[in-house]
Formats: structure tokens, C-alpha cells, sequence
């Protein structure tokens, strides 16, 4: 396990989003490169980039043209290698988005397998054996390429599935895992892998991590048995380099391999975090918000709590589960919580176990903007817009016009801005960097170390507070609007390292005012 997961801290940035620095528009990695300080005052000790590879981003990216090419809009491969060594200066990973399950359909593998006559790639994506077969349970396309063939889709019909084989094969066109043209594919991925860990990454971010061998493996054997020998390869050849799956499955994935997996809101879980932060209609929160750090919802922290812990006691001497404050293919939590909801949410997020990741722009609550889709994007293109840096022209973005831009900012008199909050000691900025700080000036608060809940213990509903111990330290939130007292165990930490609101240790009780957030240690 790569021990410098034990303190680190991700920051997700959306390259095309973040900053403009040639005036096209759309942001690169010279923006990324100006920002490093940023981030590394922030607190941040590592970089998640969402996909730069070369790509016609009909999927933003994660429809990849040529994965060992960056894409022209960004900048070069080099302008990419001088990220990871600035990053590296700066004491700051940086982990690159990996699309292991599918390619471009204009990847020139796809290119040569839908050819008619068979040749090295035919069987490197999933092809059925007739220009009619149809895929039992799985999307598949036909009538576009000469071959007489339709062929599988890992997600939108811009993204052909790459063949890493059928846990058990059913027809003569599903190949088992271990057929020389599965193996190929996984060869060629491991070729892809190494190609940029020895450019100075630090390891990948994997998108849909689990999708990549075909039923029947419901239980995930076949893909994680991959996984486990594409590790077997990392802890060889590059020890220090970390796998993070988007799987939401934590005790499958690093079942798998993987050093820490997303806790998100994937259909293999009920909604644990999901009652968290987003309760509520996607993406239109009219009908109530019931998650647990909305105040007054009455939302139930069981529902998480029943889920995660399940999870974080088969993995946490394996590997590491991650909170996130979003990512790109979520609802900004802004969308219903205020800053001081947030805050408290942060709260929580950055004092828990695991390895938490913090989407740009969230630190100072960027809102989620109802826009029309782009490049794939969907609902979710609104949780992409572009960072909102200092009042000004497009909020110090790009000096592009307007209509020139990659997505509009948010034009709200009071949007906020990095400046803005960095003049004021309350913002949510503020607070982000303070509880950032507390976290990495003590282990306890970091990745490892334990996890008990002090309450609530028994299962009835509870809108707050939750409390929790990690080590030499009591944490305790209390998202709802009514002030609450907790009994607690005699042997508690009793010194107040961090707090937001009003909220004390006196004798055997834990006195909370409404909407408050502690920290005590020894």
C-alpha cells in the first residue's frame, strides 16, 4: 500500500473548466499549472484530472481517440509531464483519469476491428458472430462498420466495449478471460498504464471499474481477479503508484486490487450516500430534500451508517473508502444546501476515515446551473462550468468572450469567487482550508486510523447529531435546526480543537446548539 494515501487530500479538477490561459475559451493545462499553489494552500496534497487524453468528447473525454496523446485543446504531452514534476515540487500526486471499459469509436483499434476481414484487432471489442444477432443484456449496435456484425456499447453508443472477455461463456462469440485476443486488450492496457506512470503520474482514477468483464459475473469475480493482476503488475514494476475505482462497491473493488474505491450512490448500494447530502428528486429538488445535513429534514444518518459501515469493516485494513464533496457526473451539493449546511457537511467529509476528495469549485460552494447538455453531459453538465476564480470578466475564467466560452459562469451578482472568499476569515473557503489544516496536522484525522460511533447506537431514526471517535478524538455534527444533547462515554477527548456554531463537553453530555460542528481531542 503506497503510504502516501495515509494523508492525502484529492482535488478533482474538470481540465476544461478550470482555467483559461490562451483566450480559446475552454481551460488547459497551463491553467492547472498556474493554480498549484492554489490547490497546495488549499490543503489539497493531490490531483485527480478528469480525462485530457486525445478524444471527439462526445462523452467529455471519457470517449478516448488515443489514449497515449493529450488532447490538443489542453496542450501537449510535455505540458502534461511539466504538471507532474511542478505537482511533485509542490509535494502534491497527481492521478489521471483511466477509460479502461470502452474506446472512442474512433480509436483506430475500433477503426481496425470493423473491418470485414479479420485481422489483430478484430477480437480486441466485443463483436457478435451476425449482422442482426442481438446482445442478450447488453447494449450493442449494428448497421454502421462492413463487418457483419453488431457490437457491444459500454455506456453511450460513442463507446464500443473493449473485449477483456465473459466470466462464463454462454455463445462462440463470448471468449473466455483467458483467450489470447482478452488477454491482448488487457495487455494493451497495462501498455497505456505504464506509458504515463513512467511520464511521472502517480497512479489513475479508473472509470466504471467494474464493467469490464461480461456476465455472468454479477458477484464481480472475473473483473476483480483482472484487477488483482493488473496490480500484481503496479506493485512490481511501480510500488508507489495507486489505483482509485469509480466502483461503489468498496468491498468488491479492493476486494479487487484497488487502494480505495468511491462511496457514491451506484446501483449495488440503497442510497447510503445519496441520504447524506442528496435525498431529494434529480435534478429538480422542488418535492423536499430529506438528506441528513439538510436542517429541518429529519433525514435518518441510519441509512448511511447501515451501508457504510459494512463496508468500511471489511475493508479498512485493506484499503481506503472515499467521501466526496461531488464530482463531475453529480448535482453540486450547493444545489440545496447553503454554506453553512456545506460547512457542516465538510465537516464531516474531511474528519472521516478514508481518502476524501474535494471537486473543484466546491470549497467555495459553486452552484449547480440548470444548462443544456454538452458533450455528453446531460443534467450534469450544470456541475461543470466553468471555476470561479475574481469578480470580473467571466469571474477571472478566461479573457474569451463570452459566447466563446467552454460553458457559461454563473452570472448571479453574488456568485461566489476565490477572491472574494479569501478576504473573509467566515467564508466557506475559510473553513475548508481550516478543517483541511486540522486534518493534516493529525493522524488520527487522516485515511487510517479507527472509526467508533458514539451515537447514535440504536437503530431508531435520528436527524442528528452524529458522533464519532477517530483515535484521540471525538467528532461530533448536528445538521439539525434544534439544539441537541448527547450522553456520552466517560473516557472521552474533552479538549475543543475546531468547532463551528456553539457546541461543548460539560461532564457526561455533549451540549450542541443548532446547526453546529466539533472537534475535541486529548
Amino acid at each position: 500500500m503506497p503510504t502516501w494515501l495515509e494523508d492525502a487530500v484529492f482535488y478533482e479538477i474538470y481540465p476544461q473548466s478550470f482555467l483559461d490561459t490562451n483566450g480559446d475559451g475552454i481551460g488547459d493545462f497551463e491553467g492547472i499549472l498556474q493554480k498549484l499553489d492554489y490547490i497546495k494552500n488549499l490543503g489539497c496534497n493531490a490531483l485527480w484530472i478528469n480525462p485530457c487524453f486525445d478524444s471527439p468528447f462526445k462523452d467529455g473525454g471519457y470517449d478516448v481517440r488515443d489514449y497515449k496523446k493529450t488532447a490538443p485543446r489542453y496542450g501537449t504531452n510535455d505540458e502534461l509531464k511539466r504538471i507532474f514534476i511542478e505537482a511533485h515540487q509542490r509535494g502534491i500526486r497527481v492521478l489521471l483519469d483511466l477509460v479502461p471499459g470502452h474506446t472512442s469509436e474512433e480509436h483506430p483499434w475500433f477503426i481496425e476491428s470493423s473491418k470485414a476481414e479479420p485481422n489483430e484487432y478484430w477480437n480486441r471489442f466485443i463483436w457478435t458472430d451476425h449482422c442482426f444477432k442481438r446482445a442478450e443484456g447488453l447494449g450493442f449496435i449494428g448497421g454502421e462498420t462492413e463487418r457483419a456484425a453488431t457490437y457491444i456499447i459500454n455506456f453511450f453508443k460513442c463507446q464500443p466495449a473493449l473485449n477483456y472477455g465473459f466470466l462464463k461463456p454462454k455463445e462462440d462469440w463470448h471468449l473466455p478471460m483467458h483467450h489470447p485476443d482478452c488477454m491482448a486488450a488487457r495487455e494493451a492496457m497495462k501498455e497505456v498504464m505504464r506509458f504515463w506512470l513512467d511520464a511521472g503520474c502517480d497512479g489513475f482514477r479508473v472509470d466504471m471499474a467494474g464493467s469490464l468483464v461480461k456476465f455472468d459475473d454479477a458477484d464481480k469475480s472475473g473483473t476483480q481477479s483482472l484487477w488483482r493482476d493488473i496490480r500484481a503488475m503496479l506493485d512490481a514494476e511501480y510500488p508507489e503508484a495507486v489505483l482509485v475505482a469509480e466502483w461503489s462497491f468498496p468491498k468488491q473493488a479492493i476486494g479487487g486490487g484497488f487502494h480505495a474505491d468511491f462511496f457514491l450512490d451506484f446501483t449495488e448500494n440503497q442510497g447510503g450516500y445519496r441520504s447524506l447530502f442528496r435525498n431529494y428528486a434529480e435534478p429538480d429538488a422542488k418535492g423536499g430534500d430529506t438528506s441528513f445535513f439538510k436542517a429541518g429534514s429529519q433525514g435518518n444518518i441510519h441509512t448511511f451508517l447501515n451501508e457504510y459501515l459494512d463496508h468500511y469493516e471489511a475493508t479498512k485494513d485493506k484499503g481506503y473508502i472515499s467521501l466526496v464533496t461531488g464530482n463531475h457526473d453529480t448535482i453540486r451539493l450547493a444545489y440545496t444546501l447553503n454554506p453553512r449546511e456545506l460547512a457542516l457537511a465538510y465537516g464531516f467529509i474531511f474528519t472521516m476515515p478514508g481518502v476524501p476528495f474535494l471537486y473543484y469549485g466546491d470549497e467555495i460552494g459553486m452552484r449547480y446551473l440548470p444548462l443544456p447538455t454538452k458533450e455528453g453531459g446531460y443534467f450534469r453538465t450544470g456541475s461543470r462550468t466553468p471555476m470561479q476564480w475574481k469578480a470580473g470578466k467571466n469571474l477571472g475564467f478566461s479573457d474569451a468572450a463570452a459566447d466563446k466560452l467552454y460553458l457559461p459562469v454563473d452570472l448571479a451578482p453574488d456568485a461566489p469567487t476565490v477572491e472574494a472568499q479569501e478576504q473573509d476569515p467566515g467564508s466557506l473557503l475559510s473553513t475548508v482550508k481550516a478543517l483541511l489544516k486540522l486534518r493534516q496536522e493529525h493522524p488520527d484525522l487522516q485515511s487510517k486510523g479507527n472509526l467508533e460511533i458514539v451515537y447514535p447506537q440504536d437503530k431508531s431514526p435520528s436527524p442528528g447529531p452524529l458522533v464519532y471517535r477517530r483515535g484521540n478524538f471525538l467528532v461530533a455534527v448536528n445538521p439539525d435546526l434544534a439544539a441537541k444533547s448527547v450522553p456520552l462515554p466517560t473516557q472521552v477527548p474533552r479538549e475543543k480543537v475546531y468547532s463551528i456554531g456553539q457546541c461543548s463537553i460539560n461532564g457526561d453530555t455533549c451540549c450542541m446548539e443548532g446547526q453546529s460542528f466539533g472537534v475535541w481531542g486529548i
